[in-house]
């Protein structure tokens, strides 16, 4: 029988044991399709020694005592692709996890390809076979039936597995300073936490008239608040073509309010409604100096697609030969911006990455190297000497 944790007392006795070991698993099961806020489901940990599932909806249950171990230092958190799992207990803690391991990162840089997912690792370290049949489960009903728990536990209990085993070979490759580098960006809080002032940054605009951008941030600032207090989707107030009309021509009434195709139509004789019409008079009466401004990136130089094309193969043989996924190492808009020259941010001209194939890659922009297809695949050959490499 699967151990779950419904009381407070019970998990604050699981937490004190998980607490006594180096690391502990852990995964949830949420559901968001109809809410803003994940709303938490379930929530699979284990240690070296058991495995339990707590069910956050249990009645008068507290997650304290296991906010608290999520916050101690001691006990390393290990996710498999962490960032959903971290978004809903940064939410919760107002801070995020830590330290993190996350195995999706981690098989990435020991060379499982570009976002392995967790039924691969299952498969390819476990070697044992996950059954799908409750994947897309509805998590929020009770009771929740065995096979439904028993498919909710192997989600950490296998994960002790791939971890030990991505642990050791990052350790025996030298790379776990690698992995140490990607938790750092992911431990972000400002990965997680979404600023009503900056939710305009996440919608996909055609001008970068200072204005236009005014009123678009006020109409999506409300949107995220509206959203955040009602606790529903953002399609669910007003679509992104709604906000984007509402920049273009800012209604000043409820009326015209309601004329907007998107737009929660129930919302418009609201409170909520009359601070949109306000908070988008305030934006179009803004100076021009104080209204947000979005640089368009500079084009690039006629010529440099070639340019980009080489770099992308010379990537892709480094990072073959470094057993490593090259979504770490760069994208196609990196390779662009090194391709023109434009050097500033770049992480594959720092640290492992430029070892990997920063270092070439400036030789070959530079001319000091060239590409050859060969029995072996791609050779690298210096161009002042003509010898191969």
């Amino acid at each position: 029988m699967l151990n779950t944790i419904t009381t407070t007392d019970d998990l604050a006795a699981l937490c004190t044991r998980l607490g006594e070991h180096d690391y502990i698993t852990i995964d949830t099961e949420f559901m968001r399709e109809s809410t803003y806020w994940p709303k938490l489901c379930l929530i699979q940990v284990a240690s070296a020694d058991e495995a339990a599932i707590i069910d956050p909806l249990a009645e008068g249950l507290s997650l304290d005592p296991l906010l608290a171990l999520l916050r101690d230092e001691k006990t390393l958190k290990v996710f498999h692709a962490a960032r959903q799992d971290l978004e809903i207990f940064a939410n919760l803690m107002g801070e995020v996890p830590h330290p993190v391991f996350d195995t999706q990162i981690a098989a990435m840089v020991c060379g499982y390809g570009e976002s392995v997912g967790y039924e691969t690792l299952v498969n390819r370290i476990v070697k044992a076979q996950i059954d799908k049949s409750s994947r897309f489960t509805d998590w929020s009903r009770r009771p929740l039936s065995e096979r439904q728990l028993t498919y909710a536990i192997g989600d950490v209990t296998h994960l002790r597995v791939i971890y030990e085993n991505l642990a050791r070979r990052l350790r025996e490759s030298g790379r776990a300073a690698w992995l140490d580098e990607e938790m750092a960006q992911l431990l972000n809080i400002d990965n997680y936490i979404i600023k009503p002032e900056n939710a305009w940054k996440r919608i996909k605009v055609r001008t970068t008239k200072p204005r236009f951008l005014a009123l678009l941030q006020a109409a999506a600032a409300w949107r995220e608040r509206e959203c955040q207090k009602r606790n529903l989707p953002r399609n669910r107030i007003a679509r992104d073509e709604s906000l984007l009309e509402m920049a273009a021509h800012p209604p000043s009434s409820t009326e015209k309010l309601k004329k907007i195709r998107g737009f929660n139509k129930g919302l418009a004789d609201t409170e909520g409604g009359r601070e949109l019409i306000a908070a988008l008079k305030e934006a179009a009466a803004l100076p021009e100096e104080d209204c947000p401004v979005l640089q368009k990136p500079a084009p690039l130089p006629r010529g440099i697609g070639p340019v980009v094309d080489l770099l992308r193969v010379l990537l892709k043989a480094r990072c073959e030969q470094a057993d490593v996924a090259q979504k770490l190492v760069g994208n196609t808009a990196d390779l662009e911006k090194l391709a023109a020259g434009r050097h500033e941010g770049l992480k594959m001209l720092h640290g492992w990455r430029y070892e990997v194939f920063g270092k070439d890659a400036l030789d070959l922009t530079d001319g000091r190297i060239g590409l050859a297809a060969g029995k072996k695949g791609v050779r690298v050959f210096p161009l002042n000497e003509g010898a191969a490499e």
